[in-house]
């Protein structure tokens, strides 16, 4: 999806949500947009999601319709908020390999635009895989040290704390480092198709 069509999905959100706010609040498009202090061809536009308010004209609105500017917004989904709690996830193995480090994954939706997985290794698991992720990647340390071999770039060292960026594309590889246990999130957005 284009970011085209996601503006013009948004915008047709935030019109449905107008629309239903001043036919709630008995009010004609002559009388909201009156209040609002603009047209009321506008007005209509905006309903029909063909033009976008401006921040100025969100806020006058739901000024006028005796509302939060965030009430404007189409509210979410409560099926599309995950909460993966401790101990919970699919566990998923690094690579094919025996001694494979196995992770958790926290955030791992079919079709979906993100996963996240944390991974807990120690000096014995296996981690050495080259990997290449399609889309933007972020790699967080929880805890422990590791070094990630960027092909193309330098060797980077990362400790509690860090987050390393990859763009898409990148090819990465995890060397532990230390003898106690390290502990990483990482992050991977699917490129949107157009």
């Amino acid at each position: 999806m284009t970011d085209g069509a996601l503006d013009a999905d948004l915008g047709a959100a935030v019109g449905g949500e107008i629309r239903r706010l001043r036919t709630r609040a008995g009010l004609t498009t002559r009388e909201l947009a009156a209040r609002a202090e603009m047209s009321q061809p506008f007005l209509s536009q905006i309903e029909r999601g063909s033009s976008a308010p401006s921040m100025a004209s969100v806020y006058r609105l739901a000024r006028a319709l005796g509302v939060r500017p965030g009430d404007l917004l189409p509210s979410v989904d409560p099926h599309d908020v995950d909460v993966v709690r401790a101990g919970e996830g699919d566990r998923l193995p690094v690579a094919d390999h025996p001694d494979a480090a196995v992770g958790r994954a926290l955030l791992l939706r079919e079709g979906g635009t993100l996963e996240a997985v944390e991974y807990s290794f120690g000096p014995d698991d296996y981690i050495a895989e080259w990997f290449e992720q399609p889309g933007d990647t972020g790699l967080y340390v929880v805890s422990g040290a590791l070094e990630v071999d960027v092909l193309g770039a330098d060797t980077v060292a990362l400790g509690a704390g860090d987050f390393l960026h990859l763009p898409p594309g990148a090819r990465d590889r995890w060397r532990h480092v230390g003898a106690g246990t390290t502990r990483v999130v990482i992050m991977t957005s699917t490129p949107r198709t157009r």
